[in-house]
């Protein structure tokens, strides 16, 4: 069996999904989470073998830890991956950067897709193969080139979710003047005159 933890927003769409992947064979559904904070002690706590994840709950640096956090339960030499996340085809300009780092322990699906498409994205995984969505290839090459940095993808995907400069320094742990820095040449790059027009800018031009 295939222990899986479900990360996703909303009850209703979450308690769908985990009825509709119970009812698979060789799927346990053993958790639920839907804060980012809840998703590292599920992760902790139950030790799945597979999370399928909402790319909205978690910042794009978050999850490329999480990615480097093997379970206690794997092997030193096991490289299945683990991380299944589903995002909207808009944003699959995430998807490069984080496969060229993480590409086996990640794997990614359209948050569109049918509900038996990621369960068998949870078997793949679980046995080592690649799980990657081909529309979000396709939209990927699509995206005009981002013009952002990796490092200012992460401080403005943080800022996106409405976080001080202070608290953005911890998580990423810079110092404040470095992320000012940061959000300085994002808004400088996208045009924008505020934090939250560079944030709706970068997201619709895919780049976070």
């Amino acid at each position: 069996m295939v222990r899986t933890l479900l990360a996703l927003k909303g009850g209703l769409l979450r308690g769908a999904l985990a009825r509709l992947l119970a009812a698979e064979h060789g799927i346990d559904v053993i958790g639920e989470a839907d804060t980012a904070h809840a998703l590292r002690t599920a992760l902790r706590d139950e030790r799945p073998d597979v999370a399928v994840i909402d790319a909205d709950l978690v910042p794009l640096h978050e999850l490329t830890d999480i990615a480097d956090a093997r379970p206690e339960s794997a092997s030193a030499d096991d490289r299945r991956g683990w991380l299944l996340v589903l995002l909207e085809q808009r944003r699959a300009a995430r998807v490069p950067p984080v496969l060229a780092e993480h590409g086996q322990r990640i794997g990614f699906l359209s948050r569109d897709v049918a509900p038996g498409h990621i369960a068998e994205g949870v078997r793949r995984l679980a046995r080592g193969q690649v799980v990657l969505d081909p529309d979000l290839v396709v939209a990927a090459l699509e995206v005009t080139d981002s013009p952002l940095t990796l490092r200012e993808r992460e401080v403005l995907d943080i800022a996106a979710e409405g976080d001080p400069v202070r608290e953005i320094a911890e998580k990423l742990v810079l110092s404040p003047g470095t992320v000012r820095n940061h959000l300085s040449r994002v808004m400088a790059k996208t045009g924008a005159r505020t934090r939250l027009e560079a944030v709706r800018i970068a997201r619709e031009s895919g780049w976070i």
